[in-house]
């Protein structure tokens, strides 16, 4: 337990007898959007009974691990409106799944915090380890409203809500306008125009972009965005199809521009793609929403030159989009006061002035539909040399592929796809060997966690 009074009790995994049983039974939603999944006997309380419940005038802290940039603002503002339920911040690493790491090592000890910060693929891995509060018995569903609907709907597992949404990340095109403009390079608006001007910039002696081995987040999207389903259910199976065909075309692309030597195969995000990002080395990069204040923040030098264009489209007029990230606040199972901590957070992602906050921190695209005007999106407007940028982005995800649906152990299958890539590059294999590669290594994991698993056919 982590808030103030909270007394020790329970399992480290969420509940009591009977409890690895319940977390390996997997239930099928219905189907569409507005049902998901369940893995049944997650979110109980921490003895597995009603939640605990605060007295009028009580005190109570609560704990919140969260690496949102800014995020101490917003809270800081809740804690001086509420003086009764303070939330102490505690900032986690979000470099390579450390926070994850660390959150499931803590509900194992038995000792989570009441909150974190989780993105929407990692979300079933914690409902394996009974991690996660059913908020739907607190009543969370009269505020589904107030949020985008399919990012809602990332939180849902048949029948309950375990996550409030926070903030996604629609993809789109980063440039630079003065190189492209220089080299006469047209911002390509589909993926064969895309490797055209790949062909043309390198002509110049730069790359139009990497491909980034060990990103399983933006290969997911792109694949997302072609039309893959990695994860369905039938029944009480997990049906998993990493190796489809709309992600082999994205692989076989890929691998081209790879084996044409027309993108860098560096990873993206860390210092050598920062050092190329501010020379003009790599002047693009496909990215999401809340790119615009990692490239602000880490090439102030490029200040007026970039600007914000739609994902290239696999055909000409196509408007398939996807996301990048995207979060949530997910209360823990085993918070002594779920219900104050669910009215935080459904606070802290709906309130206008905790959203403007939110927005000033560079956090991502707001899950909620209202409460913040569209222009304050455009907060590093001068570094894209004054565009209204953010309407890309809102385009973008409102056009978001929504049959996408996240599986568990999805943190694994990066680290598992960083791997196979890494090494395709480096003897030569194919990228639909790694696609082969790591969907054999999903499924025995999947049944390694005790789930009845079928390869996708």
């Amino acid at each position: 337990m982590t808030s103030s009074d909270a007394t020790s009790g329970g399992t480290g995994g969420g509940g009591t007898a009977g409890g690895a049983p319940r977390r390996r039974t997997v239930l099928g939603g219905a189907a569409g959007a507005a049902a998901g999944l369940a893995l049944a006997g997650c979110g109980a309380g921490p003895d597995g009974g009603a939640p605990k419940e605060r007295k009028k005038g009580q005190r109570i802290s609560l704990t919140f691990w969260s690496w949102v940039p800014g995020i101490d603002k917003p809270v800081d503002l809740w804690n001086r409106r509420n003086p009764e339920v303070q939330v102490r911040v505690e900032k986690v690493s979000a470099v390579n799944g450390q926070q994850y790491a660390k959150m499931h090592a803590a509900i194992k000890a038995g000792n989570p915090p009441d909150l974190g910060q989780i993105e929407f693929p990692v979300i079933p891995g914690f409902l394996l380890d009974n991690g996660l509060r059913d908020l739907a018995p607190l009543g969370a569903a009269r505020h589904r409203d107030k949020f985008v609907g399919w990012q809602w709907q990332q939180s849902v597992f048949g029948k309950g809500v375990y996550a409030i949404p926070q903030a996604s990340g629609p993809m789109g095109l980063f440039v630079r306008k003065d190189l492209f403009d220089r080299w006469e390079v047209q911002v390509p608006g589909t993926w064969d125009e895309y490797e055209a001007a790949a062909k043309a910039i390198r002509r110049h002696g730069a790359w139009i972009d990497t491909f980034a081995p060990t990103n399983g987040n933006r290969f997911a999207g792109l694949a997302w965005q072609a039309g893959a389903a990695w994860y369905a259910t039938r029944g009480d199976t997990w049906i998993v199809h990493l190796d489809d065909g709309p992600t082999r075309k994205v692989a076989d692309y890929w691998e081209s521009l790879v084996r044409q030597r027309l993108v860098k195969t560096i990873p993206d995000r860390q210092n050598a793609w920062y050092k190329d990002i501010q020379t003009g080395a790599i002047p693009a990069w496909v990215g999401a929403s809340w790119g615009d204040a990692l490239l602000a923040g880490n090439a102030p030098g490029t200040k007026g030159k970039w600007r914000a264009a739609a994902l290239p489209q696999w055909r000409p007029g196509g408007r398939a989009y996807a996301n990048w990230g995207g979060s949530t606040t997910a209360v823990f199972a085993q918070a002594a006061y779920p219900r104050d901590a669910l009215d935080f957070a459904v606070w802290l992602n709906t309130d206008p002035q905790s959203l403007a906050l939110l927005i000033a921190g560079g956090y991502g695209f707001p899950a909620a539909r209202t409460g913040y005007a569209p222009a304050a999106l455009d907060a590093d407007k001068d570094f894209f040399g004054g565009q209204a940028y953010s309407r890309v982005f809102a385009d973008a995800g409102a056009h978001v592929d929504t049959r996408w649906r996240w599986g568990p152990g999805v943190d694994t299958l990066y680290q598992r796809l960083g791997d196979a890539f890494t090494e395709a590059l480096a003897d030569g294999s194919s990228f639909r060997s790694v696609l082969r590669k790591v969907q054999g290594q999903t499924v025995a994991d999947l049944k390694g966690k005790g789930l009845k698993v079928e390869s996708g056919g």
